[in-house]
């Protein structure tokens, strides 16, 4: 099995709201290797909102804040990187632009030799372009490799109807279909990354980084959160 782990930059910085958690990181990199150990193969993709959210600064021009924003992803994915080497696994990161010797250049063959070594392969830089987020870099890369479904490790616990935060009432759905998430307008992920996972059919599972084994729990369907379908 291949996954696309999709991470929040925000949910990496832990109650600091910017920069990094360590402890949260390495608990991640523990997850991450018991699934490697299982024979998944994982690729990762982060966001930067830890560092850098573009879209809410009204001085910078949009393309060069979305150029900051793909920095601040590649900083997350080395610092991340580096973290999950001290859990004893193998890392590569890949990005769409030359970063001199910090990263690869993505490429299909390159990330497939990479999973062929057990190596948890890091896609950094968003799709390389602005106007673009992270979760249609995420649906992007997830379609290029071939990935049997897309995890969303967020700092909410899955997909309700209104934001919870304003409406106590909010109902959380246990399964939703994409069709539905793309009429309703609701902000799984962007409508770009929606619309490549609807044709594309990976299917979505949402659900909160803090709880304990998150991340194994959503990729063995055992988890609490939801699941996004598209069959």
């Amino acid at each position: 099995m291949r996954i696309l782990l999709k991470l929040s930059g925000e949910a990496l910085a832990g109650d600091k709201k910017t920069g990094f958690d360590d402890a949260m990181i390495t608990r991640v990199g523990k997850q991450v290797k018991t699934l490697v150990d299982s024979e998944t193969q994982v690729g990762v993709v982060i966001g930067g909102g830890n560092f850098w959210r573009g879209r809410q600064n009204e001085t910078v021009d949009r393309v060069k804040a979305d150029q900051i924003g793909m920095l601040a992803t590649v900083m997350n994915a080395i610092y991340v990187s580096e973290i999950f080497r001290g859990e004893g696994l193998m890392t590569a990161i890949l990005t769409p632009f030359e970063c001199g010797s910090f990263t690869k250049l993505f490429s299909k063959d390159r990330a497939n030799k990479y999973f062929s070594r057990n190596m948890v392969v890091f896609f950094a830089g968003g799709t390389g372009h602005p106007y673009f987020s992270t979760d249609t870099g995420a649906l992007l890369r997830a379609c290029e490799i071939n990935a049997d479904m897309v995890l969303l490790a967020k700092n909410i616990d899955g997909v309700y109807d209104s934001d919870p935060a304003k409406n106590p009432d909010a109902k959380r759905f246990d399964e939703i279909h994409i069709d539905d998430v793309i009429a309703r307008g609701l902000q799984v992920v962007d409508l770009a990354a929606s619309i490549m996972a609807k044709e594309n059919r990976i299917p979505l599972r949402v659900f909160a980084l803090q709880e304990e084994e998150s991340i194994v729990r959503a990729a063995r369907n055992e988890f609490n959160g939801t699941r996004v379908l598209v069959d």
